[in-house]
């Protein structure tokens, strides 16, 4: 596997990275408000980020005035484990470069998804990488062997949230899996352990030699 860079034109089917934003008092919230677990956390709404300049200019510019929500993802990670996609887009803005392993929502083939689909971009700290809603992610990994993330997450407010308990009309409400998250796991993934529908055919790709 290669690990392309968000600026790459490979990277202009899944997002694009925003310019013209100062993320430092955000970035700094980030490293002084929010810990770094060993494996890999995350919280949906972060007051500390919230309470910065950028949740403004997020909200109104990036989203047009949508209410939005800025959490984050820290930790250590190198794995894919599962691949989860929004009805909207998310933006991602790094403390520490971190790689992002992603798909398109139309690989999805009968509710399976072949992992030798995914592909990986690696983002610079700082960056302002949004990733468009019909693109498959899930949490950011390392961009070096010993290294670590943290990562500010944008999303529409309520995302990640409760599940909401609806009737199944159709096969994609198998994979809903919290508000506004549809989920494909891996079957050697901890969600799929915890009932996650198992949607990942081949490989749990791994990056930890590639980096």
């Amino acid at each position: 596997m290669k690990i392309y860079s968000v600026n790459d034109k490979e990277f202009a089917a899944y997002g694009k990275v925003h310019t013209g934003y100062d993320v430092s008092d955000l970035l700094s919230a980030l490293d002084k408000s929010t810990p770094l677990p060993d494996a890999v956390g995350y919280v949906p709404s972060e007051a500390a980020l919230e309470n910065t300049k950028l949740f403004g200019l997020l909200q109104n510019n990036a989203y047009g005035g949508m209410p939005v929500q800025l959490g984050w993802c820290n930790g250590h990670n190198t794995k894919l484990n599962c691949l989860e996609y929004h009805r909207d887009s998310e933006f991602n803005i790094g403390l520490y470069d971190f790689v992002l392993l992603v798909a398109k929502e139309d690989d999805i083939v009968d509710g399976k998804l072949d992992t030798s689909k995914v592909m990986a971009f690696k983002a610079k700290a700082g960056d302002v990488v949004e990733v468009y809603a019909t693109t498959l992610h899930y949490a950011p990994c390392n961009a070096t062997k010993d290294g670590c993330f943290k990562v500010v997450i944008a999303l529409p407010k309520g995302t990640n949230g409760a599940k909401p308990n609806i009737t199944p009309v159709y096969d994609e409400d198998k994979t809903l899996w919290a508000c506004n998250k549809w989920l494909l796991a891996h079957a050697e993934s901890d969600e799929a352990k915890q009932g996650a529908y198992v949607g990942l055919t081949g490989e749990n790709i791994d990056i930890k030699d590639i980096i």
